[in-house]
């Protein structure tokens, strides 16, 4: 069978890229030029509210609840505030400095260089569909060497709509020039991804390591060597 007509798109964020690694580094340094490192107690106490705050803001965001501004420097505000840091100069210079130098970071999820590469060699198409900003997820692409592997990086703020809904489903179809049947859809997030390609007529592959998740899909993986024999085993039933 030929592969060529079909197509695989990725989640960025935790599916290919690793998020959760890179913001450590990229926090720690920020932490250090800031020299605020005794004002927060220790790094594991600061990240593990920022994690929380974090998260919060990005759900706000998904739903249009708040704006890309607020989402950029609410997290590190909400966070500081925890250990009474109020500065406005520090807030918005963590802001900052976070969208310069998290995207530099190259740490990848263990696998899935490889299972990209090979997807690509074996002839399907391979686009992205993300909910981060522009401005950023195309760095990360070309800064850890994978941006020639994807014809199409779909962002979210792009149409104003955020993955699960549909509409950003359609109009990544439509970009990449393809039909749903023809098209599967790989990411961590069950509801953003699978929920949102699943009700939008494509196939989904669930990233799930370490089963962190409680909700069990048909085609699951927990590690990204996993991929390449999941993508071809559904493209052939």
């Amino acid at each position: 069978m030929s592969f060529s007509t079909k197509h695989v798109f990725f989640d960025l964020d935790r599916t290919i890229w690793d998020f959760d690694k890179n913001s450590v580094v990229a926090l720690k340094q920020i932490i250090e030029e800031e020299k605020i490192l005794q004002l927060i107690k220790d790094f594991d106490s600061f990240y593990a509210v920022y994690k929380v705050e974090n998260a919060k803001l990005w759900e706000a965001y998904g739903k249009g609840q708040i704006s890309k501004e607020d989402l950029r420097y609410a997290r590190f505000e909400n966070s500081l505030i925890k250990f009474a840091i109020q500065d406005k100069q520090i807030i918005k210079r963590f802001g900052d400095a976070y969208v310069q130098l998290s995207p530099l970071q190259k740490h990848l999820i263990p696998g899935v260089s490889e299972a990209i590469r090979e997807l690509k060699e074996i002839g399907f198409q391979l686009h992205i569909i993300t909910n981060g900003f522009r401005e950023v997820q195309v760095v990360k692409l070309k800064n850890c060497g994978l941006d020639s592997f994807f014809d199409a990086v779909i962002c979210s703020e792009e149409i104003g709509f955020n993955k699960p809904h549909p509409e950003i489903f359609h109009y990544a179809l439509s970009r990449a020039m393809t039909k749903a049947e023809n098209s599967v859809m790989i990411g961590d997030d069950y509801h953003a991804d699978i929920h949102g390609a699943s009700q939008s007529g494509m196939k989904a592959i669930f990233f799930n390591p370490n089963g962190r998740n409680s909700y069990k899909y048909e085609h699951e993986i927990i590690h990204m060597k996993e991929l390449v024999p999941k993508v071809i085993s559904i493209f052939n039933s």
